[in-house]
């Protein structure tokens, strides 16, 4: 039997972003849920994320929408001929769905 352990293939920073592909409108503390980390790490990947441009934050009153830059590519020197949206395609189950714009994903 062969045995995982307490790792992944995906970065928090990936799961961050298909997290927010699924669901441009959620809030930091469910993002903090779903990646099984504290809100102020969280907080702390969005900066990040922000920082590099792969995501943009709008404020929508109290809440903020967060918008992934789709057509960036990706920082990894291996892979830089593919776009961020690419990758996400590939893991987003329906991509059309939950307010994700149709030119792949959200591009703003």
């Amino acid at each position: 039997m062969v045995r995982m352990g307490d790792w992944g293939f995906l970065t928090n920073h990936a799961r961050a972003l298909l997290y927010i592909a699924n669901d441009p409108e959620a809030r930091l503390r469910d993002l903090a849920v779903s990646l099984d980390v504290t809100e102020r790490t969280a907080y702390g990947i969005m900066a990040d994320l922000t920082e590099a441009g792969y995501v943009v934050k709008e404020k929508d009153g109290r809440r903020n929408r967060y918008h992934i830059q789709v057509h960036l590519p990706l920082r990894d020197s291996v892979s830089r001929d593919r776009t961020i949206g690419e990758v996400l395609d590939l893991f987003v189950d329906a991509p059309r769905s939950k307010g994700i714009r149709a030119t792949p994903l959200s591009v703003v």
